[in-house]
């Protein structure tokens, strides 16, 4: 992916993710994004994906999808989907479940483990790094890698 702009961030607690995800969230970019959230288990990516999931306005349960694989939101007129791709043993998975078609829709798609359907998964607009730098602060880092993803940048 070529890298078209970084930024670096670091977060004190979660309180500074979920600022984050409010700003991202206020972007008309992030309509129709591809976001990639690497990092190791524990980092945060589930935990900013909700608070991105839930500054665009969805209500209730913001389930990982872990298990199911993808979960599909639909507010105020955008369609947003969360995937975990983790358990995935082989990137053609991503194929067998049908997944093409949903990243040919319009709408965000936030993908967790993206290395696992690796040469499958469209361009990522956006790719976060979160690191643990301890229990409570990361370091977090922000490319983009299409003009979406510069926007999203801001």
């Amino acid at each position: 992916m070529p890298i078209l702009g970084t930024r670096t961030l670091h977060w004190a607690d979660e309180s500074a993710c979920e600022a984050t995800a409010r700003d991202l969230a206020a972007r008309t970019a992030i309509r129709d994004a591809c976001i990639e959230l690497r990092g190791a288990l524990g980092a945060g990516k589930t935990t900013f994906a909700r608070h991105l999931l839930r500054a665009l306005g969805v209500e209730g349960r913001v389930k990982s999808p872990s298990y199911a694989l993808m979960e599909p939101y639909r507010v105020g007129g955008l369609d947003a989907w969360h995937f975990d791709f983790y358990r995935f043993d082989d990137p053609h998975e991503w194929e067998d479940a049908g997944f093409r078609d949903v990243f040919a829709q319009p709408g965000l798609k936030l993908v967790e483990w993206p290395e696992r359907a690796a040469g499958l998964l469209p361009e990522a607009d956006l790719r976060i790094a979160i690191e643990l730098v301890d229990e409570t602060r990361r370091r977090v880092v922000f490319e983009a890698g299409t003009a979406r993803g510069l926007e999203l940048l801001g």
